[in-house]
């Protein structure tokens, strides 16, 4: 065996050996347990990051583990490709999307196996493939005929220069994200999936996952947001039409003071044309930023309409005012204001003069005053008219019960959750399959036409859609008439090709958008990736995996059995990012270590789910650690003494001390990496057995074959974290099989066994002793041995003993 470690050399071969056996190939044949392990797959930007290399690192050494459990393990890999950073890299750099895209595939790819990852890869795909993205628009066709697509006009956040729809979150204080061109609204006609169809389920079954953070199912259900309430109608005075609105608080009602309606809402509008104050205002409103974040701290603004509306119980005429804080896209697009008791609506009738009125009271006496604020809490009613006295679930229901005999209003189950628009105005992504004909109107575009691919020869220099804009792209013959027609232009949203990938990989079919073999393979065992994909990826999947399962697809209700949310990495307290100047290339650090160093610190320096401190010198401690182990194997197999048979029957005192810290750290790192996913107290419990073995000084038959088991076993434990060199360590401590096919170590209870232990002793509570004493020794025994221990006699000479406290197993207190 060579004295020195060399990292990049062993890893080179090792590497080369899993790839010419093929190990982690995946086979649906197998008769053991099946674990399909899956990390949330990249998006092909050109390289690695460390929040890469430790998403993929956990999920690794989990696949690892279990597949030296005995288990029948799947870990795929591909590439989310889809997406407008490739637009703009085009633009930048004057080169394709697909190029780019496939150029940085290859690369990554590279760095991947350079990490030494266990992924099949024959089972890679990229969503940018038309083989990929054919099943996706089969689907949407599918869904399509059961009536869980559709198409409307929408309001949109709409970038004038991309000239294209931008998701709330990406307008950053009322601007475009990407070119801080100020934003419009828009409407313009959106493709819509159904997912609020199956908000009921969705919520309902997160119930069953308990192998998830509570703090992503709380995130989600609070994302679907269900709520029981009333939906009436406020009738407009002196018109014809009436102003619908949903409320939770019913038994408020009484206490409406305004009703405040969207900027979008038609009412609205038709008072803009009457009204250039009112124009001026709406088209404040149409460049404001809509994300939940800012709609709660944005000024709250109005203007009067001029309309009044009738109260639907008391029939009282209340003011309708256009308010910022009222979206078109979310409920119906107004809302009964009641300042008295929601803070909101009490600061803008403060702003506007608009009046204040408590219908809600304290029941028990606490304070309910609200001169400076509103008081929010449920009560009792007061100045309700017939409904004085209830409390809320009474009001509630006397309530519902008056407006729908009026037929006013009816009880309704809402949700927060909206339909998912899935139109984007982009090249990078997948065409959908829809015709529109003059004569005969929206087609499918037929079955034996997909994949619609995209054209190559496009102009990106984001002024408007590439594909609405390419000469013949659009222009197809319509299926039914077969007349001159027009192909929709828009694209789908990326979430849509990450909302089934996991699907794919277990069971890709040329014929079929999953074979049969994803019902062996899904759900997902273990699915990791970053808090930030808590509600809307996750979500998606979910919603995904049921409508494939309606349609015959899938077997199961939902797609990941256990989910780990990794923390984010950390450098100088900041995320790590290429603005921030504080990125950490993976590359240049395994060219300098070695990726199994790269590995053991990204796996040592935090918890999983806690965001993790960057450190040059836990880099370097990590390698120092890696030297330290190949010199603890080193030294043993380069003995001139040969190993025997271990002879359990004649161990002595410190060889049955260290085979018992040796076993105890098997059955810690066991439950470490099994139950708990503490990577880092497994290593640690490694850590000490490398101090242990280097302060252990027995070359005897028995001493060395100790050793050899503890040196076995550690490489055993750390396999699944650092590969490579426990690869080559197994073989110099004599296998011949890669330890990557090893069967994980099993605990010796025997070895736990302690014929004595130590105790403390103590004088008036201070320690003044130790005592070995045998496990068996009763209460008495072990107060006679302290009593007599030489170091006590010093101090209990000549003074009465009070009494003696007898802590079994741990310790002796003598009062004196």
């Amino acid at each position: 065996m060579e004295e020195n470690y060399k990292p990049l050399e062993i890893e080179q071969q090792v590497q080369q050996n899993w790839h010419e056996s093929a190990v982690f190939k995946a086979d649906e044949a197998s008769d053991k347990e099946k674990y399909y392990c899956l990390s949330m797959f990249p998006y092909p930007s050109g390289k690695l990051h460390m929040g890469h290399v430790r998403n993929y690192t956990i999920g690794d050494v989990l696949s690892r583990f279990q597949r030296m459990l005995g288990k029948n393990v799947m870990q795929p890999m591909g590439w989310d490709a889809f997406g407008l950073p490739a637009e703009n890299a085009a633009m930048q750099n004057n080169v394709h999307p697909a190029d780019w895209t496939h150029d940085n595939i290859n690369y990554m790819k590279d760095q991947l196996n350079r990490l030494g990852f266990a992924y099949d890869w024959d089972r890679e795909l990229a969503t940018c493939d038309a083989e990929y993205f054919r099943w996706e628009q089969w689907f949407f066709l599918k869904l399509l005929e059961k009536g869980l697509v559709y198409k409307k006009v929408s309001p949109v956040n709409w970038c004038p220069n991309d000239q294209t729809v931008l998701a709330n979150e990406q307008v950053i204080e009322g601007c475009c994200w990407r070119c801080d061109t100020p934003v419009e609204k828009k409407e313009i006609s959106q493709w819509f999936l159904k997912i609020t169809a199956y908000a009921d389920e969705l919520l309902k079954d997160l119930d069953a996952l308990d192998g998830w953070p509570e703090q992503v199912k709380t995130m989600q259900a609070n994302w679907i947001g269900r709520s029981e309430g009333l939906e009436m109608d406020f009738a407009v005075d002196g018109r014809d039409e009436v102003i619908p609105i949903y409320t939770t608080r019913p038994d408020t009602l009484m206490g409406v003071t305004y009703v405040a309606i969207a900027a979008e809402h038609p009412l609205a509008l038709e008072a803009a044309e009457k009204n250039s104050d009112i124009a001026a205002f709406i088209e404040e409103c149409r460049v404001m930023e809509t994300s939940e974040a800012a709609m709660e701290t944005m000024e709250k603004k109005g203007i009067d309409s001029g309309l009044k509306a009738v109260h639907p119980l008391s029939g009282e005429l209340v003011q309708v005012w256009i308010a910022n804080f009222v979206l078109m896209g979310y409920g119906t697009g107004a809302v009964m204001s009641v300042p008295g008791h929601d803070q909101r609506d009490y600061e803008f009738a403060k702003k506007y003069d608009i009046p204040i009125k408590q219908v809600i009271f304290s029941a028990d006496g606490a304070d309910d005053d609200i001169s400076e604020t509103a008081y929010t809490e449920k009560g009792v009613l007061k100045n309700s008219a017939e409904f004085d006295g209830l409390d809320f679930k009474q009001a509630f229901n006397a309530i519902a019960d008056a407006l729908e005999k009026q037929q006013k209003g009816q009880r309704r189950t809402n949700f927060r959750l909206r339909d998912w628009g899935v139109s984007r105005q982009r090249y990078w992504g997948t065409p959908v399959p829809v015709i529109y004909c003059d004569d005969c109107g929206m087609q499918a575009a037929p079955e034996d036409s997909l994949p619609i691919e995209l054209p190559r020869d496009v102009v990106l220099d984001g002024s408007q859609s590439p594909l609405a804009a390419h000469p013949t792209f659009s222009h197809v013959d319509c299926p039914s008439c077969g007349k001159a027609a027009q192909r929709d232009t828009d694209t789908f949203d990326t979430f849509m090709e990450s909302s089934w990938y996991f699907a794919r990989y277990a069971g890709a079919s040329d014929t079929a958008m999953v074979s049969e073999e994803a019902n062996y393979w899904l759900p997902v065992d273990h699915y990791i990736g970053g808090i930030e994909h808590a509600i809307l990826h996750l979500l998606y999947a979910r919603f995904y995996t049921k409508l494939m399962r309606d349609e015959g697809l899938l077997k199961v209700d939902e797609p990941f059995k256990n989910l780990l949310t990794q923390g984010m990495v950390l450098k100088d307290g900041a995320k790590m990012s290429k603005s921030k100047g504080n990125t950490v290339d993976p590359q240049a650090l395994i060219d300098q270590y070695g990726a199994d160093t790269v590995r053991l610190f990204i796996m040592f320096a935090a918890p999983p789910e806690q965001s993790l401190e960057w450190s040059d010198s836990g880099v370097e401690g990590a390698y120092k650690f890696l030297k330290r182990l190949w010199r603890q194997v080193y030294l043993h197999v380069n003995n001139t003494a040969a190993t025997g048979e271990l002879d359990k029957a004649s161990l002595t005192d410190a060889q049955k001390a260290l085979r018992r810290q040796l076993h105890q750290a098997l059955a810690k790192v066991t439950d470490d990496l099994n139950r708990r996913y503490t990577f880092n107290t497994a290593i640690a419990a490694n850590m000490e057995l490398i101090n242990a073995l280097s302060k252990f000084d027995d070359d005897s038959e028995n001493g060395l074959a100790v050793k050899q088991e503890a040196l076995e076993v550690i490489v055993l434990m750390l396999a699944p974290i650092i590969p490579h060199i426990c690869e080559q360590l197994w073989r110099e401590l004599g296998h011949t099989d890669d330890i990557v096919t090893a069967s994980w170590p099993v605990v010796d209870e025997q070895a736990l066994q302690q014929d004595s232990l130590q105790i403390v002793v103590q004088v008036n509570g201070k320690l003044r002793s130790k005592l070995n004493v045998s496990v068996a020794a009763g209460k008495d025994e072990v107060e006679a041995l302290a009593l007599a221990d030489d170091n006590i006699q010093k101090y209990i000479a000549e003074k009465p003993v009070k009494k003696v406290i007898v802590v079994p197993k741990k310790l002796v207190n003598i009062v004196v």
